[in-house]
């Protein structure tokens, strides 16, 4: 076991690392932080924060030097980077499993090769490949092999002229032709593995998007309970194969009453922040537990609730860029006595950008959605 007071590394800055530092200072860590961004929100509150590229191979030299363990906060931190640290110190999750999630041709190959369910899809390295696509496929989504997330990097395309448009605008990029599938609505399991290959997964979510970007995540979800059950088995699965350490979260489709594996996130998820204030032990406390060999903590929810996501476009007047800048009326959701706001310290507000959240809970799940709702409506979240 890796003890407090000894000092952890964080790969990547964002609000995922934040919660890490702060889960790790609770349990007695100190942490370093590696991002390239000085307004980092993890690094304004770890003990230190290397403000450079994840390529500066001197930097990386000190900071694996004065790591205990390191980890990582985000899939794009770049696989060459986790190998070469993990020549001097514990690195958890391992390369080879990041690099699986990170690419969405190796995602979807994984997940085909190893018998979990999938949708049917290509992989596109020309425009070759989407004028002989089958036809089958079509109306399809194309997304970018690489760096794709909240519904960045992908388009919607209803025929093969549409896909080579698109493809166009990628700038030919190694893409990945998926097709459009029939959504009941969509699940995530977030879960943790340990050094002996324990699993323990929090309880499964039902979530909710706009724009492609998670609006709302409501816990326990609305499905039978033989369907999460086997979303738990199947993201059990999935860590196991990849021989994974760490807090992941794995994300479903339900189309015609079927589980689909859509993506994997080697990190803790969106979807997860919920733990924080509904569960026993949060995904972030099971991130530091699994980097240092502890055992993992009860992931039992104590609580119903409902999480909300705070994106950029609150910041601004009619939730428009170019209109009034000003910071929201926090005072209507501090008024919600079983509402638990996070903030997550961003230097400046974007649309579309993650900029806190917040979460409902209570006993009653129907009473806790109608709350999270209101309250979603009040700070002035549109449809």
């Amino acid at each position: 076991m890796i003890l407090p007071p000894a000092t952890l590394g964080m790969l990547g800055g964002g609000q995922l690392g934040r919660f890490f530092v702060s889960a790790a200072h609770e349990l007695g860590y100190q942490v370093w932080v590696l991002d390239p961004d000085r307004n980092s929100p993890a690094g304004q509150i770890a003990e230190r924060h290397f403000c450079v590229d994840y390529g500066d191979y001197a930097a990386l030299d000190e900071f694996a030097a004065g790591c205990a363990a390191v980890t990582t906060e985000f899939e794009n931190v770049p696989a060459a980077t986790l190998d070469y640290l993990a020549k001097f110190v514990p690195v958890r999750p391992h390369a080879a499993a990041v690099a699986v999630c990170q690419h969405r041709v190796s995602e979807k190959s994984f997940l085909r090769d190893n018998g979990f369910p999938h949708g049917p899809f290509i992989a596109v390295d020309s425009e070759n490949d989407l004028k002989t696509a089958p036809n089958e496929l079509f109306p399809a989504i194309l997304k970018v092999a690489r760096f794709g997330y909240d519904g960045k990097g992908q388009a919607t395309v209803n025929n093969r002229d549409e896909a080579l448009a698109a493809f166009a605008h990628f700038n030919g990029e190694q893409c990945v032709l998926e097709q459009r599938l029939t959504l009941d609505y969509e699940v995530s399991v977030v879960l943790a593995r340990d050094l002996q290959g324990k699993v323990a997964c929090f309880p499964t979510g039902e979530n909710q998007h706009t724009r492609g970007i998670l609006d709302v995540s409501i816990v326990p979800a609305r499905t039978t309970g033989c369907l999460t059950s086997d979303a738990e088995d199947i993201a059990a699965r999935i860590a196991e194969k990849l021989g994974y350490v760490g807090t992941m979260g794995v994300e479903f489709f339900v189309s015609r009453g079927r589980l689909i594996v859509n993506e994997m996130a080697p990190r803790p998820h969106n979807s997860g922040h919920y733990t924080l204030d509904a569960c026993v032990t949060d995904q972030f406390e099971q991130q530091v537990r699994a980097l240092c060999g502890l055992p993992l903590g009860e992931a039992r929810a104590h609580s119903a609730s409902v999480m909300v996501n705070l994106l950029g476009d609150l910041w601004y007047e009619n939730g428009k860029p170019g209109d009034t800048y000003r910071e929201p009326d926090w005072s209507v959701l501090h008024a919600i006595p079983n509402l638990k706001l996070h903030l997550y310290g961003k230097h400046h507000a974007r649309p579309g950008r993650k900029m806190g959240h917040f979460t409902v809970i209570g006993d009653n799940a129907e009473a806790v959605q109608k709350t999270a709702l209101a309250a979603r409506a009040a700070i002035g979240i549109k449809d």
